[in-house]
């Protein structure tokens, strides 16, 4: 019997201490790495978007991957990136934790559009609101001393 499947989720996590070091042109350069390394893990990134502080994606992931191990590939990976091609940084590093949810395919293009609009969704609400937003609305249980890590 064949496997088919359509794994599509919204990922998110913010740099530590959501510094704000995704400045203009140097954060599409890490957008833009994000996608190629979730190409490289089989994955594929419909869409790379955020704000100084985070990131999101709208990525598929394949089913032999657990979400966990495709993230911490994503961060670790970029991290490396950045800390070995970026002379202006003295340290990059994203968070330890970040937040997954599953997107159905009749909300893809919603999803799609929040993640191209991040900077201006910014505008008007910081990262804390909007992640804890996410977590309430996606109904996922959690320790307010836990979520900024």
């Amino acid at each position: 019997m064949s496997r088919h499947h359509q794994l599509l989720y919204h990922i998110v996590f913010s740099t530590r201490k959501r510094q704000p070091l995704l400045l203009d042109g140097f954060r599409e350069h890490v957008f833009a790495y994000l996608a190629g390394i979730a190409a490289n893990q089989e994955g594929f990134a419909l869409r790379v978007g955020g704000y100084y502080d985070h990131v999101h994606l709208l990525v598929r992931i394949p089913a032999k991957l657990a979400v966990s191990d495709f993230v911490g590939t994503l961060k670790s990976n970029s991290s490396k990136h950045i800390n070995d091609t970026n002379s202006t940084l003295k340290k990059f590093s994203w968070q330890d934790g970040f937040g997954a949810f599953t997107v159905s395919q009749s909300r893809k293009d919603t999803v799609d559009r929040y993640v191209e609009r991040q900077m201006q969704h910014h505008r008007r609400k910081s990262f804390e609101d909007e992640y804890l937003q996410l977590l309430r609305k996606h109904e996922v249980d959690f320790d307010l001393k836990y979520v900024f890590d």
